[in-house]
């Protein structure tokens, strides 16, 4: 059986194959394996830097991961609105929006 692609994988394939391998290899299995911060730690660090940077297309990536590690909905919620302050009204907007998209979706798929 062949293992499951990883998600550089699937949407880069063999498109961009060192990019891929970068980012599975050393980002992933390197960087975010580091003991020095927690996976939750990352998830939040990074959410608060696509926002800043606004960076909506890895937000979709990013968000879900961010509850998968540990980091709440509430938290989410506060650290978006936190970030409008010093990165701009419209990141934020852009974000939290993304963020309701994928609670809203998730509940109705745990309603399901």
């Amino acid at each position: 059986m062949a293992a499951e692609q990883t998600a550089a994988q699937k949407l880069l394939g063999d498109f961009a194959p060192e990019l891929v391998r970068l980012t599975d290899d050393v980002l992933f299995g390197e960087v975010w394996a580091s003991e020095g911060l927690s996976q939750r730690d990352r998830s939040l660090v990074t959410v608060a830097t696509l926002v800043a940077l606004y960076r909506g297309d890895q937000l979709a990536f990013h968000l879900p991961l961010a509850l998968q590690n540990g980091v709440t909905k509430e938290e989410l919620v506060e650290a978006i609105t936190h970030i409008a302050f010093y990165a701009g009204w419209p990141n934020a907007m852009s974000a939290i929006t993304q963020l309701k998209g994928i609670v809203e979706g998730a509940e109705s798929a745990d309603a399901s």
